[in-house]
């Protein structure tokens, strides 16, 4: 077990300066107690499994314009009836021992006990923007993973094939509302009357 996380050199080692550390070495041994410290002293975006870490790779502006649309999109559908939306980075606990960090979490009502300043304990809606540099993760993974937390709905944003694909749980495994594409209009069904064009969404800028 890691007694003790070096917070400092982990800071540059995220920001890509020297010395190095190596993390493979540490992966598996890191604690939930430590993951948190860690994610109080870095802008970086990191999850945790079961003892490991993973860093998150930074996004691109055209990453970011999509998530824009869609946080306002999402905060002025469900801000008026009290509910909230925010964006990346803000922890979200899967269950003990993993976390994740969506590029958006909206709840219906932010005075769910889900809801807390540091991190929530779940979502009514997460998003994710597919990355290029491992498409599964998103597509695959983290479908598993918000199923595994009962995230009710998980909307898959991918540029790469120009879709939209908004998941529903059934059960403890997610099933297909549908899947939107250009000129499309993607919906929800835990937010009935919450659409966005996947045109608006995959064009953004």
């Amino acid at each position: 077990m890691v007694t003790a996380i070096q917070i400092p050199t982990l800071q540059l080692i995220l920001a890509g300066q020297d010395p190095p550390l190596d993390l493979d070495a540490l992966q598996g041994l890191w604690t939930e107690s430590q993951y948190l410290r860690l994610t109080e002293a870095t802008n970086r975006l990191v999850e945790f499994t079961d003892g490991a870490i993973e860093v998150l790779p930074m996004p691109t502006y055209k990453h970011q314009a999509m998530v824009r649309v869609l946080l306002f999109a999402l905060w002025t559908f469900v801000a008026p009836t009290g509910g909230t939306a925010v964006c990346a980075a803000l922890r979200m606990r899967i269950r003990p021992g993993k976390y994740r960090e969506p590029d958006l979490l909206a709840l219906r009502d932010r005075h769910d006990p889900r809801f807390s300043n540091a991190l929530w304990r779940g979502a009514d809606l997460v998003v994710e923007i597919v990355s290029p540099d491992n498409p599964e993760r998103d597509t695959q993974v983290k479908r598993r993973d918000y199923a595994e937390g009962g995230v009710p709905e998980y909307w898959i944003v991918n540029p790469l094939d120009a879709t939209i694909t908004v998941l529903r749980l059934a059960g403890d495994a997610y099933v297909e509302h549908g899947v939107f594409r250009r000129p499309d209009t993607a919906t929800s069904l835990v937010l009935p009357g919450f659409a966005v064009a996947v045109d608006t969404v995959l064009d953004a800028d």
